[in-house]
């Protein structure tokens, strides 16, 4: 461990700090020490941290760091930096140093970096690569992005059904040293047709005796995925299970790689991403380093959409332009009722995208949801809207100048269009999304701008409807 590594722990404080390693790494490259001694001091360091430094780095010492590193340990720095910095640094070095990289990643990773690098380089890099690279990259390439294949890993250790255990531990060995595999945790088993029979634990393996029955510490029933298999409808199940890695079987149940619990992590984090991005009506592919015309490309055809259902709200209120005029307080409190509208359709909306992420849910359990949120958006409209009509009683009466009786009327109104704009929102911030959900198009689709609108519109509806009917046309106020 480097000197500089060990100064920043902390001995004895009140409050313990992480060491903070990017900054260590900046301070060791700025430092005038020769290449060998820079690369062995880097060797201490995680592939991550390199990479988080790496950004803050300018062109000159970025190529000077690129330049002193190998191919192996720029392997596993490379996948920890932004797409558009992994596709800059592999189309500005050689060809000779791009694949010596490649063929030192993961087959995903190297696969995805491809994709990004200009058509012509990345054909000329494909022709060059080793057998066994360019055959695990057409592997990942024979699955959609959409496809669990094509983020399997083809780094595995694989054993014949067959093996006793001193013929597993050697060839087991054999594998890790050849591949240079860290997936290791577990073994897969094949049977004599080449076919998925198993899996075993490395401790299970190492644990057992020599004259141990291989039979005896196979787990046949150990969870399996099927390369096909669409990265959304496994989500909710693969999160269940707490294992390294899974494997990935292709249709005639042959294993074609294992999906890592590092990557797992990678896709839950991008799904919820995604969503949240969708809940704003926006892409999820928008980052930091997009341009502002991609950005207004994305976004313009929610925002139209929007606009024209805002148009809507805007042509109800016209219409009943009449009562307006008559009923001038009414306009005050236009707002609260869109307001605590579209927050209850909103929140109706989280919990269904959220409890729709389960592909299991049945058509019962679908009916429930939008049952209990009705009913929880009634119970909530009652306490909200009788609370209100309380308080607003007061204003209207001091603030308006209304008489008792009047401002009662006037109050009741309100609190009434509230809680039936309350309980249609909270139908329509579930029943939206399970309709999508039905027509196989994401819940997250709905997203909160829309529902919000909407609400708008059927409280905008309510609100004067019901102060038309009761305050104008039977009380005459």
């Amino acid at each position: 461990m480097s000197d500089v590594q060990n100064s920043a722990l902390p001995v004895n404080s009140g409050s313990q700090q992480r060491p903070d390693y990017e900054n260590q790494i900046l301070e060791l490259i700025s430092k005038t020490i020769s290449p060998k001694a820079l690369r062995d001091e880097l060797e201490d360091y995680h592939a991550n941290d390199i990479a988080d430094a790496f950004t803050r780095l300018d062109d000159a010492a970025r190529e000077k760091l690129f330049k002193l590193l190998d191919a192996d340990r720029l392997a596993e720095i490379i996948p920890y930096l932004d797409a558009d910095e992994q596709a800059g640094y592999l189309n500005s070095i050689n060809i000779k140093k791009t694949l010596a990289i490649l063929a030192e990643m993961e087959p995903q990773d190297a696969g995805r970096i491809l994709k990004r690098i200009s058509k012509t380089r990345r054909e000329v890099i494909f022709e060059l690569l080793d057998a066994e690279t360019r055959r695990n990259l057409k592997r990942i390439y024979a699955y959609s992005d959409d496809e669990i294949g094509s983020q399997m890993s083809t780094d595995f250790i694989e054993i014949p059904r067959y093996y006793n255990i001193k013929e597993t531990m050697r060839s087991l060995r054999d594998q890790a040293r050849e591949s240079d595999t860290d997936n290791i945790s577990l073994v897969y088993v094949i049977d004599e047709n080449g076919l998925y029979y198993g899996a075993i634990r490395i401790q299970d393996l190492f644990a057992a005796r020599a004259n141990t029955n291989l039979e005896d510490i196979i787990q046949v029933n150990f969870p399996i995925v099927y390369a096909n298999e669409t990265i959304d409808s496994l989500m909710e199940d693969l999160k269940d299970y707490d294992e390294d890695s899974i494997p990935v079987l292709n249709n005639d149940n042959q294993i074609e790689g294992i999906i890592t619990k590092s990557r797992l992590l990678q896709l839950f984090d991008q799904e919820m991403k995604e969503d949240y991005a969708k809940l704003a009506g926006l892409s999820a592919q928008e980052d930091l380093k997009e341009t502002v015309f991609r950005s207004i490309v994305k976004r313009t055809p929610w925002l139209i959409l929007l606009l024209f259902l805002s148009l809507l709200v805007s042509a109800v209120i016209s219409m009943f332009e009449s009562v307006v005029a008559k009923l001038t307080v009414a306009v005050v409190f236009q707002s609260l009722i869109l307001d605590m509208s579209g927050n209850v359709g909103t929140q109706s909306l989280a919990v269904s995208i959220r409890v729709l992420a389960d592909p299991e849910l049945t058509r019962t359990q679908r009916w429930k949801l939008m049952l209990k949120e009705v009913r929880a958006g009634a119970v909530n409209g009652l306490i909200i809207g009788t609370g209100s009509a309380l308080v607003l009683t007061l204003f209207i009466h001091f603030f308006s100048g209304y008489v008792w009786l009047q401002a009662s009327a006037i109050a009741l109104c309100i609190g009434l269009a509230m809680v039936t704009a309350m309980i249609i929102s909270s139908f329509t911030g579930t029943a939206i999304p399970i309709a999508l959900s039905a027509w196989g198009i994401d819940p997250a689709a709905a997203s909160g701008p829309l529902i919000t609108t909407l609400n708008d519109l059927i409280g905008a509806t309510t609100y004067y409807s019901m102060i038309w009917v009761f305050l104008i046309q039977m009380l005459h106020i």
